[in-house]
Formats: structure tokens, C-alpha cells, sequence
């Protein structure tokens, strides 16, 4: 089996497809049984929160790793590979090596199933055994095998270690933690960063750490809302900052904030680069802090305003949307230069202007 980073990141995000609807699904059912119930809900066995809240908790503690386990290695090896990656992705959740520990055995499932494809020759009368009994068994122990004793062991310490670590960060480096994250996520609108960052929160939210998410979530929603003020405050104080063709796109930047659809964001970046990705960024970085430190939990991973009574604190979480969009929109029509008629109406390219050095930040009343 051939790999490089490029077929890892196919097979990765083929898992990541098929599990986030589960992860969706199975966080909404049991933060609503939460919020129906109460906080207590899990005791209250016989009534209709605590269903609802355990088809949910089912699926986030069960259900998770083996539907990725599953998937990348359906990816690699074709329907072969469904088998053990469901009763291997099982074993990982058994020995709590999470998220990464499933994918490890993904690809450790590919490996096996392809090698016994390509190696084992039965005869022809035989080949229908192949599917259905001597992959799927061999693959399944095998594989089994070696996460219960050799591989999976040291990934679940590593992940212990980790959560533990991050449950034990003080105020401080908590706000530190989510400004990172926070501005990874903003750096550029749902581009190969975006994603690396929403990779490592979807894994984090396999295991329980809903923390993560919050910046994530937040940097989504941000520099949409952030276009938005920007555009208000260039008409309240009669700057303009905006071409004809950006201003006919700001409306579409409410919705797609409201859904967490940052790439609303991208063709203003491309217009302006540095100032809106730096806008971003700042905003982003800040909000992604105050999630950390005012305890937001986001239990989804995905459904922008819409699912935001299902986090813990939303408040809080409303109130850090509130100010990175501030603070990125007021960035913004900061550092814009103000545009000629001329450039209203058929743009400017800023790379090409040598005097292009200093925001013009002049506010005409």
C-alpha cells in the first residue's frame, strides 16, 4: 500500500465524511435530552429526556470510532474492509484509544486486507470464501489483536495524558489554547488550515473534550459577521471600503455566518488579502480565548447558530461571537483604505499600489 500525505488526507477526510453526521446527530440528540432534563437527566432512566439524551450518548461513546475506523479503511481497501474496521474500531473504544487510535487501525486494516488480497491464492472453487470468511476473519484478529496488546495501549496512555492535560490548563494558558485555535481556524476561510484545525476538534470531540470545538465553531461564524459590521460602520461613518461587486456580497455573508459557512469570507480576501485575514485572525483568536476561559462546550460538529442551545454556557458563547465579530469588523474598516469612485466601481488591486503602506483609517463624519 502506497502512502504520502496527499493519499493519508483522502483516506482521513473519506472517514471524517462518514462520521460527522453521526457526531451531529448523536450531539444534538443528547444535548437536547440535557436540556430537556437537566443536567441529572442520565438518572432519570424511565422518562422521555433520558431516551432521548442516551440515543445520543450512545452514539457519541460507541458509535464513533468504528464508524471512521470503518470508513478509512473501506477507503483503502474497498468493502473488505468494513468488517474489522467496525469490530477493530469496537476494540478501540473498549481500550479508550479514541479517535486517533482508530484511525491507526484504519490503516492498519487497509494494510492487512490488501496484503491478504494480493497474497492469498485459493482455488477458483473456493474465491467466494474470500469476502466473507477468510478476510474478514483473518483482518478482524489480526488486527484486533495488535491494538489490544502492542498498538492500542500507548495511544489511549497518550490520549489520557492529553485530556488530562488540558482539563488541568489554568486561566492563563486556557485563553492561550483558544487563541490559537481560534486563529488557526480564522486563518483562511475554510482552507487546508481551517481544516487541519477542524480535524483536530472533531477528534477531540470523539473523546469527550468538547472544549476545542467552541473556537473552532466561533472562528466559523466570526469573519462572516465581521464583513457585516465592517460594511455598517463604512456607512454609518461614510468611509467606503467596498467595490460594487463586494457590496452586492455582503448580504450573502448573514446567512452563511448564521450556518458557519466561513468561505462567504473568501472573495473579499481575495480582493484585500492581508487586512481581512489579519482582521480575521485577531477577532478570531480573541473570541477562540474567551470560550476556554468562560467554559463553552460544543458537543457537534457542525450547524452554526442553529445548535447553539445545545453548548454548554451558550450564553457565554453568544457573548465571545459578539466580540470577535467586533472586534474583526472594526479591524476591518480600520485598515481598508478608503476607495476612489473609480475603484468602488471597478475594484483595485492592492498588490500592484506602492504607496499601499499605511491603513488609511481617516473617519469622515
Amino acid at each position: 500500500m502506497k502512502l504520502d500525505i496527499r493519499t493519508i488526507k483522502k483516506h482521513v477526510m473519506t472517514g471524517i465524511s462518514f462520521m460527522i453526521p453521526v457526531v451531529v446527530a448523536s450531539g444534538i440528540c443528547q444535548a437536547l435530552g440535557i436540556m430537556i432534563g437537566g443536567p441529572n437527566v442520565a438518572d432519570a432512566v424511565v422518562s422521555l429526556p433520558y431516551i432521548i439524551y442516551k440515543i445520543g450518548n450512545l452514539g457519541l461513546s460507541t458509535l464513533i470510532v468504528p464508524v471512521i475506523c470503518a470508513a478509512i479503511a473501506y477507503s483503502i481497501s474497498d468493502r473488505p474492509g468494513i468488517a474489522p474496521g467496525l469490530i477493530v474500531g469496537l476494540v478501540c473504544t473498549e481500550i479508550k484509544s479514541g479517535f486517533l487510535g482508530g484511525v491507526i487501525a484504519a490503516f492498519l486494516i487497509g494494510f492487512v486486507v490488501n496484503w491478504m488480497k494480493k497474497n492469498i491464492k485459493l482455488p477458483e472453487t473456493m474465491q467466494g470464501l474470500m469476502p466473507i470468511l477468510i478476510i474478514p476473519f483473518f483482518s478482524t484478529l489480526i488486527c484486533g489483536f495488535l491494538m489490544f496488546t502492542v498498538i492500542g495501549k500507548p495511544i489511549a496512555m497518550f490520549i489520557e495524558a492529553f485530556t488530562t492535560f488540558l482539563e488541568n490548563l489554568s486561566t492563563g494558558s486556557k485563553f492561550i489554547y483558544g487563541m490559537v485555535m481560534g486563529a488557526v481556524s480564522g486563518f483562511d476561510f475554510g482552507g487546508p488550515v481551517n481544516k487541519t484545525m477542524s480535524l483536530y476538534s472533531t477528534a477531540m470531540l470523539t473523546d469527550g473534550v468538547f472544549g476545542p470545538k467552541a473556537a473552532h465553531f466561533l472562528a466559523g461564524m466570526t469573519s462572516p459577521f465581521g464583513v457585516l459590521i465592517a460594511y455598517a460602520l463604512s456607512k454609518i461613518f461614510k468611509k467606503p471600503i467596498f467595490t460594487k461587486d463586494e457590496r452586492q456580497s455582503v448580504i450573502s455573508c448573514l446567512p452563511m455566518g448564521i450556518c458557519m459557512i466561513t468561505e462567504s469570507v473568501i472573495p473579499f480576501a481575495m480582493n484585500d488579502l492581508w487586512r481581512v485575514v489579519l482582521s480575521s485572525v485577531i477577532g478570531s483568536a480573541i473570541g477562540g480565548g474567551l470560550t476556554q476561559i468562560w467554559g463553552v462546550g460544543v458537543p457537534v460538529a457542525h450547524g452554526g447558530l442553529f445548535v447553539v442551545p445545545t453548548f454548554t454556557n451558550p450564553g457565554g458563547f453568544v457573548l465571545a461571537l459578539t466580540i470577535s465579530s467586533i472586534i474583526c469588523g472594526t479591524l476591518m474598516f480600520l485598515l481598508k483604505r478608503r476607495l476612489t469612485p473609480e475603484q468602488q466601481e471597478y475594484g483595485l488591486d492592492y498588490s500592484s499600489d506602492d504607496d499601499d503602506k499605511v491603513a488609511d483609517v481617516n473617519i469622515t463624519f
